[in-house]
């Protein structure tokens, strides 16, 4: 069993990073590799500008290499309670928004050519418990009348056309959802970026950041320069000088474990239509088949940080999980187990704008994959001076008491929503 994304170890290896020191002036610093930051430096590449982008360690190997290949439409949240607490109006600006996040990984696959596998396959949000369905018969009717017609139930009675298990009671089905391969698209997004002229600079952190006349300067291990406008696309990173944002992001951890390839027809058999699932707990659990025919399966097994006796211990819970929710793959081999870093904010929504200068985007909760990649473009063009674009812009982001950047309360958390799955 490797401890490492399966996403990353089969993906081509990305060879357009720029080498040796660094110095002069650019237009615009990127700070951080992933979906945020290479989307916003290809869409500002092609606007004309100079670039340069400095990730810390590798390209995606933060949350956008070591997600759950799920691009899914929709809110993390009940709709209806989104838009009692937001307004109608609002809430389905919103929630169209996500919608534009996958048309936008959409586009970009097909415009720098990507091989991603990118497909429509939809998501199916399972029912946990019976008076879950309930709800998310009701949460579909609201969506059906306003805002998504492209969902649809399916019944108890109907689920085995979707899932091959017993586990659950029924679901809820949008269609717009995507899956893909998340290691082939973010070192795809890098090639398209260092093809425009992005210089990429793997493992330079920023290690300081100080406005000047005229922009920024910034420095790194490898050298000092100066860019006229800054975009931390950072997420949870706790490298260089970003205080502020780190009481404000709370770094979860994923986890996932992907079972060795499967014959075809068992394959079949759990996931008919090879559509992304996840169900309706609180602790969440979610699976997909690989384009390899494996089955990734996933989930909050603790409330810790990742690293790699975190994610072996992640890892027999998920297998435990898996063979609650398959019995048929309790002797199946398990290849790979791997742990990420969600960025999480305390409303479960992004967080984008500026601050003393300084553009930002992140906080995308678990939903980074078509939001990060919708607000790489957005930023792209909010630096552009279009400010009325960002779908977060009026939205106030004040730091989390008693959090200073380590997430010392996650263990309460956890028993929190434990007690929660075990009444709710």
């Amino acid at each position: 069993m490797k401890l490492t994304s399966y996403w990353l170890d089969t993906a081509p290896p990305f060879t357009g990073g720029a080498q040796g020191p660094i110095e002069g002036s650019y237009d615009v610093a990127v700070i951080g590799g992933g979906f945020t930051g290479l989307t916003a430096a290809l869409t500002l590449a092609k606007k004309g500008a100079r670039v340069i982008l400095l990730e810390a360690e590798t390209i995606g190997h933060g949350a956008s290499g070591r997600n759950g290949g799920m691009c899914n439409n929709g809110f993390a949240q009940d709709y209806a309670t989104m838009s009692e607490k937001l307004g109608r109006e609002k809430a389905d600006q919103l929630y169209k928004a996500f919608d534009a996040g996958v048309d936008t990984v959409e586009r970009l696959v097909t415009e720098e050519g990507i091989d991603c596998q990118f497909a429509r396959v939809g998501k199916l949000k399972l029912a946990a418990k019976p008076e879950h369905y309930d709800k998310l018969a009701r949460a579909q009717a609201l969506l059906a009348a306003h805002v998504d017609p492209e969902t649809h139930m399916v019944s108890p009675a109907d689920l085995a056309s979707e899932v091959g298990t017993e586990r659950y009671y029924g679901g809820l089905v949008y269609g717009k959802s995507a899956a893909m391969h998340m290691g082939r698209y973010i070192r795809g997004l890098a090639e398209a970026a260092a093809r425009r002229g992005v210089a990429i600079y793997e493992r330079t952190p920023m290690m300081g950041l100080k406005r000047v006349s005229g922009g920024h300067a910034v420095e790194t291990p490898k050298g000092k320069f100066t860019a006229k406008q800054v975009l931390l696309a950072s997420g949870i990173s706790q490298v260089g000088p970003i205080g502020w944002v780190r009481r404000r992001v709370v770094p979860v951890g994923a986890f996932l474990i992907a079972t060795e390839p499967l014959p075809q027809d068992l394959l079949r058999k759990l996931t008919p239509r090879r559509r992304n699932a996840v169900d309706t707990k609180n602790l969440v659990n979610y699976f997909r088949p690989t384009p390899d025919n494996r089955l990734l399966f996933g989930g909050r097994a603790r409330f810790a940080v990742s690293n790699p006796a975190s994610d072996e211990k992640s890892g027999a819970i998920l297998r435990a999980a898996l063979n609650d929710v398959f019995p048929e793959l309790s002797d199946t081999r398990i290849d790979y187990c791997w742990g990420g870093m969600v960025d999480m904010t305390r409303d479960r929504l992004p967080r984008a704008g500026e601050r003393e200068g300084v553009y930002y985007s992140m906080g995308y909760s678990g939903h980074g994959t078509q939001m990060s990649t919708l607000m790489g473009t957005v930023m792209a063009d909010v630096m552009d001076g279009q400010a009325h674009l960002n779908p977060w812009k009026d939205f106030d982001w004040p730091a989390i008491p008693g959090h200073f950047g380590k997430p010392w309360f996650l263990p309460i958390v956890g028993a929190y929503y434990r007690m929660k799955d075990r009444f709710q």
